[in-house]
């Protein structure tokens, strides 16, 4: 009877979980926000085992805490990231022989690379990207699923996949055709050109370009803005605006009216209007 080979998923798991490897993920606390900061900035912040592990403990732990309004996720200086990591994908290539193929690729990216994304765009916590350098593969993947992103001018968004054989994945064919079209996301994906920050702005792939140095200030002011609205505000904005971006108009409206009344009943709107009507709006 043939031994099933080791599940190269679990190796890559178990890897990501070694207690004993450094911390590549720094996270700050900043009152009602949280700076997550990938912290490999001598591979460009690659998409290693352990970093997605940690990473995905670090979001985890933050989409339940009632506290926070708002992350942000950056990257150490030089980069945002470079996005997956060759030697994983070699390892993988190396092993699609195994009992379950491609299979455990397909575990890894769904449950790991599409797990992060699936947070992201599912919590009701903000998540801002804050892109201090080049953006690539994975990472910039995750980067698009926020709800907004600004760069620095040092922001280099690189369209990697095409050049390794790959299509675009965990979520940028949605973003990209979005904001560019179809024959738009075609051609970024054929052209494989690395996108600056200005043209990034210019092409909706940003929201905002600012001074490198100025980077996490910008993110600080996004994140008080979040703050000052009342707490279901962009709570309930988030999934709405999600929802609507793929409903026609009839369903957009539908959804607001459901959503509506809801607003109508909380604290915060009664002392607004009760504030316009006595002019201190």
């Amino acid at each position: 009877m043939t031994t099933p080979s080791r599940s190269l998923y679990r190796s890559m798991v178990e890897s990501g979980e070694d207690a004993g490897a450094p911390a590549r993920v720094h996270v700050e606390r900043r009152g009602d926000h949280a700076v997550v900061t990938l912290d490999e900035p001598k591979r460009l912040n690659v998409l290693s085992a352990p970093l997605v592990r940690q990473l995905r403990r670090e979001l985890t732990s933050l989409d339940a805490d009632p506290e926070i309004r708002s992350v942000v996720l950056t990257g150490a200086d030089p980069g945002f990231s470079a996005g997956g990591d060759l030697k994983m994908m070699r390892e993988a290539v190396e092993h699609l022989d195994a009992a379950e193929g491609t299979a455990d690729v397909w575990r890894w990216i769904r449950r790991e690379f599409g797990g992060i994304a699936r947070l992201i765009a599912g919590s009701d916590t903000v998540f801002i990207a804050a892109l201090n350098g080049a953006a690539a593969g994975v990472g910039l993947a995750w980067a698009l699923t926020c709800d907004l992103v600004i760069a620095s001018d040092r922001a280099v968004i690189v369209p990697a996949f095409g050049r390794l054989g790959l299509l675009p994945e965990v979520g940028t064919s949605w973003a990209l055709t979005r904001r560019l079209g179809y024959q738009g996301a075609f051609a970024y994906y054929v052209r494989g050109e690395h996108i600056d920050a200005p043209t990034a702005l210019r092409l909706g792939l940003v929201q905002e370009v600012v001074a490198h140095d100025r980077l996490l200030e910008t993110a600080d002011e996004w994140c008080t803005r979040i703050a000052q609205l009342p707490p279901h505000a962009a709570a309930m904005t988030k999934p709405l605006l999600r929802a609507a971006a793929d409903a026609d108009w009839p369903d957009a409206l539908t959804l607001e009216e459901f959503a509506e009344p809801t607003c109508f009943t909380t604290a915060a709107f009664a002392d607004n209007v009760h504030a316009m009507l006595n002019g201190r709006h």
